[in-house]
């Protein structure tokens, strides 16, 4: 399976910060947003990666992620001028995705939960057309909302509906099959101008391809998007590495524990950055491996 990061648009909901910046660069907490969106797709043992971005933006992330062999990825670029929207995702990658599966994430969305890599491993071990990744929110009005039968199966989802069938709120985490490479081409844009991702999803459950796993209690889904979405996830990341004394999201770390890289390769890229806390720690995982 291939992965892409969708790490585009305006990000007009964090204007003033965002005003020259991309947001998926602001730092939440002790490293950059993109961290955190990379790290789910390497749990899940992806390593080819291709980030779509803005063309203004681009060579930053190049800069901060290079070419990803230190890490044992191989990780590539590609433009989306305008925010056409994010099923546009498939078919700007259509050429790196070629015959393969595909992982999407968006670039502002923020996984934790013990056992996230084995659920994201089986499910692409056991993928058999779109499997989507579900979290019970209070507010689901502001969401996309799956709707289920009496069974239980998935049978609809609702853009921000008024008056909600659930409280599974779509992450912004989704696994598909090749072919949805030929739905993106088909798709008509919505009347915002943009080729809507839940309209891919949509269409495999018309198909009865479509499945929906929930992240259980003990999850966080975090949506690094606005000013106080952004603070809040910072706040959490604190939290939890000063109480457990590891690092989320790092790097080096799950390259190193997925096997992509050995413990001395680990050990020199913390030593690049051995005046900071993060470099001092990738060497305290190198050494403890």
């Amino acid at each position: 399976m291939k992965g892409i990061i969708l790490a585009g648009g305006t990000g007009s909901r964090l204007h003033p910060l965002t005003m020259a910046m991309s947001k998926q660069l602001l730092p939440v907490y002790d490293k950059p947003m993109i961290y955190y969106p990379l790290s789910t797709l390497m749990l899940g043992g992806v390593r080819e990666i291709l980030l779509i971005s803005t063309p203004t933006h681009l060579p930053i992330f190049r800069q901060v992620l290079g070419d990803g062999a230190e890490l044992g990825l191989d990780i590539t670029y590609a433009e989306q001028p305008q925010p056409t929207g994010i099923a546009d995702a498939f078919r700007i990658g259509a050429r790196f995705i070629g015959d393969d599966s595909v992982s999407l994430i968006l670039g502002d969305n923020i996984f934790y939960g013990q056992g996230l890599s084995e659920l994201l491993q089986t499910s692409v071990r056991d993928l058999t057309g779109c499997t989507l990744f579900g979290h019970t929110v209070r507010d689901p009005q502001r969401y996309g909302v799956a709707e289920f039968d009496a069974e239980g199966r998935l049978v609809d989802i609702e853009e921000k509906p008024a008056r909600p069938k659930s409280s599974e709120a779509i992450t912004g985490l989704y696994l598909y099959t090749n072919d949805v490479v030929e739905i993106a081409r088909e798709l008509a844009p919505s009347q915002r101008g943009e080729l809507e991702i839940t309209d891919v999803n949509r269409a495999y459950i018309a198909l009865g391809r479509a499945r929906l796993k929930a992240f259980g209690r003990g999850f966080a889904w975090l949506d690094a998007g606005t000013h106080d979405g952004l603070l809040s996830a910072a706040q959490f990341v604190q939290v939890l590495e000063h109480r457990q004394g590891v690092r989320m999201a790092c790097l080096e770390e799950i390259a190193l524990r997925m096997g992509f890289i050995d413990a001395d390769s680990c050990y020199a890229l913390g030593r690049k950055q051995q005046n900071s806390g993060y470099g001092r720690y990738v060497m305290a995982a190198a050494q403890a491996d």
